[in-house]
């Protein structure tokens, strides 16, 4: 993934690699070429959602002091 690119664009990418995998009329060779970058463009989104999952807090008052704890989805909880 090059500096440049952003989460966004590497979704855009991905839908449309999808979008070509799914119309099946490209070679073998090309198709397999497409997959790998998915699966690199895969790997860099997830890593993305990761690090902003890291960063989103959630503000907890307790005891009239607001304290920081990391956020989890409520199926975690």
């Amino acid at each position: 993934m090059d500096a440049a690119e952003n989460y966004e664009q590497a979704v855009k990418e991905l839908e449309e690699i999808v979008s070509t995998l799914e119309k099946g009329d490209i070679p073998l060779e090309k198709s397999l070429e497409l997959f790998q970058r998915g699966v690199a463009l895969i790997k860099y989104c997830t890593g993305k959602l990761d690090e902003t999952e890291k960063q989103i807090l959630q503000i907890v008052e307790k005891d009239g002091v607001s304290s920081e704890i990391p956020w989890e989805p409520e199926a975690q909880k």
